[in-house]
């Protein structure tokens, strides 16, 4: 795909407050601190008024029209305090690169397809070596690790970055979609046909990592879904979640929902009725209809 972003069906871009945005975490009853991490923002380009002869500057518009938004979340590993600093890390490593680099935003109307997307990995990678480094010189280079999954709507696509095995989630008439793929290795040996989707869910191996940030290796993948129907809602959960709920029952709470902060409360109270074994996060958003 070498087209421009901009070269999209023209579709309404949703205002700022036709968007239904929330996002939560919570640490469950089991553990004793919350390794998790998740970020919920708009990117808009901005003047920063610095000096001026004029009386008031409340005539200029200040922030331009919003060009991405962002969910992410991420999973600390390891059940230690340095699963959340790499959490920590990830999250910050990835939003200053998009700021920095610029090529997810300011350029959105002239970068190809390609271009948006590498420089989508390109922050993934950041995010790894930066948490590698921190580990070296913090840590005594003791590993510690976390799992990405980002989710940017460019209106009117989705792309989501994934590394581990926090998820990402579509839903529109009644469909619920997993945009991501876990990467553990029960699901490698599901894909190779060495174990059954069934039989994965409760072996041991479905939440050792085979990617993870900070981790021996890092391998982001980039996926793009068209969200451009109205009411269409992109779900960002950390594992905490899917421990205890199916996905025909988050299609099933997604499916009633009323705004974005109920859905995520809803799911959350069923995980903590359930045990809440692990911490848990949530960032839900929609255009509204």
């Amino acid at each position: 795909m070498t087209s421009p972003l901009s070269e999209i069906a023209g579709l309404p871009r949703p205002k700022d407050d036709e968007l239904d945005l929330f996002g939560i975490t919570h640490q469950g009853l089991v553990r004793e601190n919350n390794q998790d991490h998740f970020l919920l923002c708009t990117v808009h380009p901005q003047v920063v008024v610095r000096s001026t002869s004029l009386p008031t500057i409340d005539e200029i518009t200040l922030r331009g029209e919003r060009l991405a938004t962002i969910m992410l979340v991420a999973d600390g590993v390891g059940g230690s305090v340095d699963g959340s600093e790499a959490s920590r890390l990830a999250t910050i490593a990835v939003t200053e690169y998009f700021a920095s680099a610029m090529r997810c935003y300011h350029t959105v109307g002239s970068a190809s397809e390609h271009e948006f997307t590498e420089a989508l990995r390109e922050a993934a990678i950041e995010a790894h070596n930066r948490v590698r480094t921190q580990a070296e010189a913090q840590f005594e280079g003791r590993r510690m690790a976390s799992t990405l999954s980002v989710a940017i709507v460019v209106w009117p696509w989705l792309y989501v970055v994934q590394v581990g095995d926090s998820r990402c989630y579509t839903y529109h008439d009644g469909v619920l979609r997993q945009v991501t793929r876990d990467q553990t290795i029960a699901q490698e040996m599901v894909d190779r046909g060495a174990l059954s989707p069934e039989r994965a869910q409760n072996s041991p191996l479905n939440h050792v990592l085979s990617s993870a940030i900070g981790a021996e290796e890092a391998l982001p993948v980039i996926s793009r879904v068209d969200v451009g129907k109205r009411g269409t809602v992109t779900l960002v959960c950390s594992d905490g979640l899917t421990k205890h709920v199916s996905d025909a029952e988050i299609g099933d709470a997604i499916g009633r929902m009323t705004s974005a902060e109920q859905l995520c409360r809803d799911l959350l109270a069923l995980v903590l009725e359930r045990g809440g074994s692990d911490n848990v996060t949530l960032v839900a958003g929609r255009a509204l209809p």
